[in-house]
């Protein structure tokens, strides 16, 4: 008996003009950050321009992992390459860590050490002026993509259930650029309103922390897609609405799903069947499911119908929705 079914090519990646729009900014400011702070010697100004450097590098990545993902199924890979996205949003997280995180501590840790005499600090203030009106108008553009995505759920449940990571992982980075930005401003102008160079240093250890932690988060939710995580319940709950609609369907033992990339799900079905329905009817009866799961969700490419009875399967219950 069939009981699958699988389209041959998956869901297009859609170019991301988020990255494409961020990482133009970010380019642009790591140059004029870098500058600013060989010409005043702010170390809180170095610890932003690292920041956009690493930034700039994620946003390449995440491209690149765009990219990679779209390649179609073969042999060694036949539900595609879709997850590998998530493995690239994975490195950005340890990334961020690792280089901006860290040298940024470091570099904190080492102006307390060894103060710089203070310099003039008005193309500090140029430079972050001009930095956060670009990193703003980024973070606006991310902010209302992420808006129209989360459907009018909340702002963390939205990110927990989002399966794009390109979309949050700008959005949590930009966040981060715009209160290190405040950070390394407030730093340069208290360095110098109080005389303290290592003030600066201070500044600059206290984005290294927001970075971190911001790694951390994005580590955390790229792992779980990285692992397979399922369908949104919106979707599950519609694929048992389906089914519903199927009276040879005596009982439906489980529902299991699992994104295989941002826009492409393989769903797997347990169901029990009327016993009195002939093999040959039960085979057009799981063609005519197939059928209509993909015609009502594109993203479900790979469906699998299994017909098993009730007393032998493991029973999943059905999926509660919770209100947004």
């Amino acid at each position: 008996m069939r009981t699958g079914s699988e389209t041959t090519e998956p869901h297009p990646i859609k170019a991301n003009i988020v990255l494409i729009g961020a990482l133009v900014a970010n380019l642009g400011i790591a140059v004029a950050k870098f500058v600013a702070a060989a010409i005043s010697g702010s170390s809180s100004m170095l610890t932003e321009g690292i920041h956009s450097l690493v930034d700039s590098g994620n946003q390449v990545l995440l491209l690149y992992g765009q990219h990679r993902a779209k390649r179609p199924p073969d042999a060694l890979h036949p539900f595609g390459y879709g997850r590998e996205l998530y493995f690239w949003a994975f490195v950005v997280a340890i990334l961020i860590f690792a280089v901006g995180a860290g040298v940024s501590i470091y570099e904190g840790w080492r102006h307390i050490r060894e103060p710089e005499p203070l310099r003039d600090p008005l193309i500090n203030y140029i430079v972050l002026a001009v930095a956060m009106l670009l990193e703003g108008t980024s973070w606006a553009i991310a902010v209302r993509k992420f808006d129209r995505e989360r459907q009018g759920a909340g702002w963390w449940r939205a990110v927990r259930r989002s399966k794009d990571p390109t979309t949050f992982i700008v959005l949590f980075e930009d966040s981060a650029a715009l209160l290190g930005l405040i950070i390394a401003a407030l730093g340069v102008w208290a360095s110098h309103a109080l005389g303290d160079p290592r003030i600066d240093g201070l500044a600059s250890i206290g984005i290294g922390v927001i970075l971190a932690l911001v790694a951390l988060l994005l580590a955390r939710e790229s792992k779980g897609l990285l692992i397979g995580e399922s369908a949104d319940p919106d979707l599950l709950a519609g694929v048992w609405s389906v089914l519903d609609d199927y009276p040879a369907i005596t009982s439906v033992n489980h529902v299991r799903t699992v994104h295989t990339s941002p826009e492409v799900v393989f769903v797997a079905i347990s169901a029990d069947f009327d016993d009195s329905l002939p093999m040959g009817d039960a085979e057009r009866l799981i063609e005519r499911i197939e059928a209509d799961l993909s015609a009502r969700f594109p993203q479900l490419t790979s469906i699998y119908v299994r017909p098993e009875s009730a007393e032998c399967a493991v029973r999943h219950p059905r999926p509660v929705l919770r209100p947004v």
